[in-house]
């Protein structure tokens, strides 16, 4: 299955790898200390500091909540931008109100319960494997649940509808078959991209000759979710796709079939069975929360991109490399990985 691209920078990591199943975001560390903490400031902002325990606790915890980001998480080359980003939620957290603090703290118990759920009797162990108490982990999960809260409460209802306003096609909804000719085939062989061209445009002859659509999806689709469908995604909202797959959806005129139309997962041939645009006074309160969780996330990213270095005033991270020291211009180009889970084939 094909998973829409993150878009988040690497410089939010510490963001993109606390997105849980919703709003809630599954990262952090509060000022509850099981003992007295007297190791070295790696980070000192304005009101607080980062102790090396802290740092080291923190990177655990997202190894246990995210362990297949690790990998990440042991590089220098992200090492000073957690910790940045760890001082800039602790900062948050002081500034945030009480309200905010004490929703965090009960979607952190409701966290902790899923977690315990979902992972059985490896819960225990996999605690165990990190050094960590569920304590910690629930500090963890409260500091940037609050910080994420107090910043929803900041958001009006004026700003949600010129949200709305500047993004209406996400919410129109519509029926769309496809048929995609990956960059990857069904065997996991690579297709170059004039192979897949050429194959998706014989797809496209096929159907403009009278080819009934189910099948051929069937025959030549790459898209797990939606081949045995007959590359049908129904009604859906057009803000879960990827843009380039979005556009189209929006703009093709009903029953046409479309030219190959280019994303980051091969070439699709799209046919759109119907379409209905909403209207703000028709939005659903689930899709009002959603656009205040999203500026919600928006108003920490700002922060984290325009504000974090403002309030760090000194950072004494021990054997960085040359790379981590450099910020930005080391930093990979691809998106940090989230710990969201995989989403639908041309959606999110």
């Amino acid at each position: 299955m094909m998973r829409l691209s993150n878009r988040k920078s690497w410089k939010v990591l510490l963001v993109s790898m606390a997105a849980a199943l919703s709003f809630s975001m599954l990262a952090g560390c509060s000022d509850n200390k099981e003992e007295k903490d007297n190791s070295t400031a790696l980070a000192t902002y304005k009101g607080g500091e980062v102790t090396q325990k802290e740092f080291d606790t923190s990177i655990h915890v997202m190894k246990f909540l995210s362990p297949d980001q690790s990998q990440y998480l042991d590089m220098d080359v992200f090492k000073e931008t957690l910790l940045k980003q760890l001082a800039a939620f602790e900062y948050l957290q002081g500034q945030a109100k009480d309200e905010a603090k004490k929703e965090a703290e009960s979607q952190a118990d409701t966290q902790i319960k899923t977690y315990k759920s979902g992972m059985g009797e490896s819960y225990e162990s996999s605690l165990k494997e990190q050094n960590l108490t569920e304590s910690q982990v629930r500090d963890y999960m409260v500091r940037v649940l609050t910080v994420y809260q107090d910043m929803r409460l900041k958001v009006t209802d004026d700003d949600v509808k010129k949200y709305f306003d500047e993004h209406k096609g996400d919410f129109t909804v519509a029926s769309v078959r496809h048929v995609l000719v990956g960059f990857t085939d069904s065997n996991n062989k690579e297709r170059t991209d004039a192979d897949a061209l050429k194959r998706a445009q014989e797809v496209k002859a096929k159907l403009d000759g009278g080819a009934d659509f189910a099948a051929v999806a069937k025959e030549y689709s790459d898209d797990t979710g939606s081949k045995e469908t007959g590359g049908l995604y129904e009604n859906k909202a057009l803000g879960t796709y990827v843009e380039e797959f979005k556009q189209a959806a929006l703009t093709l005129p009903l029953n046409t079939i479309s030219d190959p139309v280019k994303t980051t997962y091969g070439y699709h041939i799209m046919k759109v069975e119907s379409r209905t645009e909403k209207t703000f006074d028709k939005l659903t309160d689930d899709e009002k929360t959603q656009i205040k969780d999203t500026l919600s996330s928006e108003k920490v990213q700002s922060f984290l991109e325009k504000d974090l270095d403002g309030i760090i005033t000194k950072i004494n991270l021990p054997k960085a490399s040359a790379s981590a020291a450099t910020g930005a211009s080391a930093a990979p180009a691809a998106s940090a990985p989230a710990a969201a889970p995989a989403a639908s084939p041309a959606a999110q």
